[in-house]
């Protein structure tokens, strides 16, 4: 039961959709903008860096304040970095597929920031190195990201397992699959994206599509 209500907090803080928000302030459906898509990067081609950057920081607290939540609410359980996995990927699934809007929303990278942010800030630095080196030497925003989902899960298995979780081995693996579910996501939502990097067709950041 309690892994249901961290996935249901989670995914109802997901549900801000911070970009589609922003876009009705400019009078627009971001949905229907530029890539389709309501996250950041689309939000910063269509409207520009206010813009983008007011989205990117909401998506990012979203996370944050579900994550923050359930701690709170689970401040006694020793399993608690696990809970705030599960909060985590609900805030994913909210973000990603807000059922308001018919199940079309962003691709999660900004909520990932968030939830990297809130439970292991420690391991922040590597997946954004991963992040920043690919996108400014690409361009691709949509590689950094997904390099950025896929370093996260290998690191959190390493530290885990480095005695960094502080939680048992059964709790350590759960976590493990929740951070996988995670990076499945984001691989997911960017299907389209990955396609058109094999293809060499993927729009690069900065220029026009």
């Amino acid at each position: 039961m309690e892994r249901i209500i961290c996935l249901v907090i989670g995914y109802i803080f997901g549900l801000f959709q911070t970009g589609y928000i922003v876009g009705k302030l400019h009078h627009i459906d971001i949905r229907q903008q530029g890539s389709g898509n309501a996250g950041s990067t689309n939000a910063v081609r269509v409207m520009g860096w206010k813009a983008g950057l007011c989205t990117f920081a909401g998506d990012v607290l979203k996370c944050v304040l579900a994550i923050c939540l359930t701690r709170y609410i689970y401040r006694d359980t020793a399993y608690a970095p696990m809970l705030a996995m599960y909060a985590g990927v609900g805030a994913t699934l909210g973000h990603n597929f807000p059922f308001y809007l018919k199940f079309k929303g962003g691709k999660g990278i900004a909520v990932l920031a968030g939830l990297v942010v809130a439970t292991h800030p420690v391991l922040v630095p590597i997946p954004l190195a991963c992040f920043l080196i690919a996108s400014i030497l690409t361009r691709y925003v949509s590689l950094g990201s997904l390099l950025a989902a896929t370093t996260f899960f290998m690191e959190i298995i390493l530290y885990g397992e480095m005695g960094g979780l502080g939680m048992s081995l059964n709790y350590r693996i759960e976590t493990y699959v929740l951070a996988c579910v995670i990076m499945v996501l984001a691989w997911f939502r960017h299907k389209e994206n990955i396609k058109r990097l094999i293809a060499g067709t993927e729009n690069r950041f900065g220029s026009k599509k």
